[in-house]
């Protein structure tokens, strides 16, 4: 297999699915959008792809906690096979809800390669409302989905997205670095005077990797920042452009996300 074969979770609430196979088939790779029972019943199989999805969404409502009862689902029907699709040379990304699903079954940040244990949590935004909203990020990680990309901007969407751990797991987490992204004061928090932490996570964290960096959950959606025009300021960054003398881009700035992806295999 020599190219970014995705497989894109969906089922009990995911739905964020034709976004993310849209953007990975966008950025030069394959993706499938597979219900979990058929994965379970093993009409469709884990070992056939090197990419794996969990995508946004509100899976089975959120009843539970964010992310909870599907990762409940994972754990009880699909343990094993995860396993093995974690000692290949494989990628898993978890978006939103899809980050608290990793978060939930313990692949993040599976610290001391304890994958499985529930180290960390999302909790309800300090403003306990459901926020919708452009943040900058800042990356510093060797992660293969951050390649190249050192700030950018996009789209949240999440009532339970505020990263918590404890002093102790935030001080293991940052000597192996595992923080991949931080909230930061960038173009488009700038431009919308909002705060930077839209969310009130412990020490701006915004997204985090296991300790291969192979594995990424992150609450912001790549996948709705695709286009240059999905950008909130986009009508004035189009003007600047043109009055600059240049080409107003065609692509967002959530986009390199999956060509990194995709790049990993090539």
């Amino acid at each position: 297999m020599n190219k970014a074969h995705a497989l894109i979770m969906s089922g009990y609430g995911l739905n964020c699915e034709e976004e993310t196979k849209f953007a990975f088939e966008l950025a030069g790779g394959n993706a499938d959008i597979v219900h979990i029972n058929d994965i379970i019943s093993q009409e469709k199989h884990l070992i056939d792809y090197n990419v794996l999805v969990f995508p946004g969404g509100f899976a089975y409502g959120d009843d539970t906690g964010s992310g909870s009862a599907f990762a409940n689902k994972v754990r009880n029907h699909l343990w094993d096979e995860l396993q093995t699709f974690l000692q290949r040379d494989t990628l898993i990304l978890g978006i939103c809800n899809g980050f608290q699903i990793l978060v939930n079954l313990g692949l993040l940040p599976a610290v001391d390669k304890r994958y499985g244990d529930r180290q960390v949590a999302l909790l309800h935004n300090d403003s306990a409302r459901y926020t919708v909203r452009w943040i900058d990020m800042a990356c510093d990680s060797s992660s293969p989905f951050l390649q190249n990309i050192d700030t950018v901007s996009l789209p949240i969407a999440h009532g339970e997205g505020k990263f918590f751990a404890s002093e102790k797991m935030l001080d293991s987490l940052i000597e192996h670095k595992q923080i991949a992204s931080r909230y930061v004061k960038g173009e488009v928090c700038t431009f919308q005077s909002l705060p930077e932490n839209p969310n009130g996570s412990l020490d701006n964290i915004a997204a985090i990797t296991d300790e291969t960096g192979r594995v990424f959950g992150l609450m912001p959606h790549p996948e709705r920042a695709i286009f240059f025009h999905q950008l909130p300021h986009y009508t004035f960054l189009r003007e600047k452009y043109k009055r600059d003398g240049r080409e107003v881009p065609k692509y967002g700035p959530g986009l390199q996300i999956f060509q990194n992806a995709v790049n990993y295999f090539d």
